[in-house]
């Protein structure tokens, strides 16, 4: 059976070209790994399910980011580096779609 694969939402593309503008801007902000990621939401390429639990791994791991306490969550003129590496992975859309396909995967 061949491997099921999975494309970025608009939304999530939309998410990681925000992030690699604030990355840019302030230079701060995720890892060349992220980068990578944003790209390949941006280009909407095809994911496989290994991306789809890597990303679902990476929200898991960063939720805590929301609680910074310098520089600001969902800001365009104080981001802060947690915030600007979530959108590198697609941001809240990235999040919630990652979800999704990681429990279908898990079914």
């Amino acid at each position: 059976m061949p491997e099921e694969i999975f494309r970025p939402t608009m939304q999530m593309a939309s998410a990681a070209r925000r992030g690699l503008r604030l990355r840019e801007k302030f230079g701060r902000g995720g890892t060349e790994v992220g980068v990578r990621r944003a790209q390949q939401l941006i280009d909407r390429q095809e994911l496989a399910a290994k991306d789809v639990k890597s990303m679902h791994s990476f929200f898991a791991r960063h939720a805590v980011d929301k609680q910074t306490k310098t520089h600001r969550w969902d800001s365009d003129t104080d981001p802060s580096a947690g915030f600007i590496a979530w959108l590198l992975w697609g941001g809240d859309a990235g999040k919630a779609w990652a979800d999704r396909k990681t429990k279908s995967l898990d079914q």
